[in-house]
């Protein structure tokens, strides 16, 4: 009788432990590689944040349902430092995970990992949160440019806006490295189309320096109207700061990789970015659920919103959907070709809207820019850069839930889309 019991308890473990195998093989598993520690580690946090609070929302809502069953999402993570050898290393862990999908938001480790997600037999979706043009040049059928618009679309209105305030010389104190220099040298040629003069070009390590004063006084020396800066926002507060110590009364163009409102947090208010112009703040974008998003966020991650968490948290639900529209968690090139039937998701179920995907794998996302006038943020201004004409403008002005200024912005430099 001891025997038969002891049959029966072990048959009853083995059951539960199959059961709780199956479950696990039902998980989505999804991948983060980002900076989680040093400088630029509040910018992977909160991309890292918004993929989380996603992840959180769906598997409390039971999970998806893919050829009849359901299936609950599995976040990894782990920290790369923005070293693209570990940011592949990573990922192939992931990859060993069964993970479907990466998450990365440095182009540097993006590259990287665009070398090593088509292999066969370890393929995984690359979801790449850059603004860099240069994802468009890497011709990967699996990556997917996750609802950050081109820069030059940011890069444009920052030009025509300092040119409304008569903006005529710049000089640029930007952060080295490839992004830096990327923005640099685009940002140079067209304001140069534009009539403007660039008077300086002194790169700063914004992830290793915290004293600017040597490339500060240098641009400042140019006399110039404005400065062109930015990096990670921590350390583009300093140069701010510094800036202004130093008697600069001029206009600042911050790069989008810096965010103005966590700027004028560490700032205490915007009284030293005065005449400064920007990519938008996320909770001036207008949508129906921003208000009851931060509600949820704050709280639960001790940390204000950010374009990072807006736009990886819409992703990822994007994400959901398209695996379900694809009937398949595991087929990843199925999974990216079922982007463009899955999409639009407006601003009443994610706070970032997604329009579509380009071509080259970038989502269609409105690209938002605001100034601080006399310490005080103005309203945003949307630009829609995809369509083609004013009727297709106007259908994503039908479609769109969010309530902000919209324009058609219509580019003489490159056709953003293709």
């Amino acid at each position: 009788m001891k025997h038969w019991k002891s049959m029966v308890v072990v048959s009853v473990v083995c059951l539960i432990m199959s059961w709780a195998f199956v479950a696990r093989a039902q998980d989505i598993v999804i991948g983060f590689s980002g900076p989680l520690s040093g400088p630029a580690a509040e910018y992977g946090q909160d991309m890292l944040y918004g993929i989380d609070m996603a992840v959180n929302e769906i598997n409390a809502a039971g999970g998806i349902t893919v050829g009849g069953k359901k299936h609950l999402f599995k976040l990894e993570k782990l920290d790369d430092k923005n070293d693209p050898t570990a940011a592949v290393n990573n990922a192939r862990r992931f990859r060993n995970s069964g993970a479907i999908a990466v998450y990365n938001g440095v182009f540097t480790t993006i590259a990287a990992m665009s070398k090593v997600n088509e292999e066969k037999g370890n393929e995984f979706l690359l979801m790449a949160y850059t603004s860099t043009p240069k994802i468009g040049e890497l011709g990967n059928k699996l990556l997917v440019g996750i609802t950050a618009p081109d820069f030059r679309v940011y890069m444009q209105q920052f030009i025509q806006t300092a040119k409304k305030k008569g903006y005529q010389k710049v000089a640029m104190v930007v952060t080295a490295g490839a992004y830096g220099e990327e923005w640099r040298q685009t940002f140079k040629k067209y304001w140069e189309e534009a009539g403007g003069i660039v008077t300086a070009d002194k790169p700063a390590n914004y992830y290793t320096e915290t004293d600017f004063s040597a490339p500060l006084a240098a641009a400042l020396a140019t006399k110039p109207d404005c400065l062109l800066i930015g990096g990670p926002s921590s350390t583009t507060a300093l140069v701010f700061e510094q800036a202004r110590g130093m008697g600069f009364k001029g206009g600042f163009i911050v790069i989008d990789q810096a965010k103005l409102d966590y700027i004028g947090n560490l700032l205490k208010g915007y009284k030293l970015m005065d005449n400064t112009i920007g990519v938008a703040i996320p909770m001036s974008v207008g949508s129906p659920v921003a208000i009851a998003f931060e509600q949820k966020f704050k709280p639960t991650y001790k940390r204000m919103v950010t374009s990072e968490a807006f736009r990886n948290y819409g992703a990822t639900i994007a994400l959901a959907k398209v695996i379900e529209k694809a009937g398949t968690a595991t087929d990843v090139y199925k999974i990216r070709a079922s982007f463009a039937k899955a999409l639009p998701i407006t601003g009443d179920r994610i706070p970032t809207e997604i329009f579509g995907i380009a071509p080259n794998g970038r989502l269609l996302v409105s690209g938002a820019t605001q100034t601080i006038e006399k310490g005080k943020l103005t309203p945003p201004i949307y630009a829609v850069w995809w369509v083609k004409n004013e009727k297709e403008f106007q259908d994503v002005r039908k479609i769109s839930k969010t309530k902000s200024h919209t324009i058609w912005v219509t580019t003489p430099w490159d056709l953003l889309n293709k």
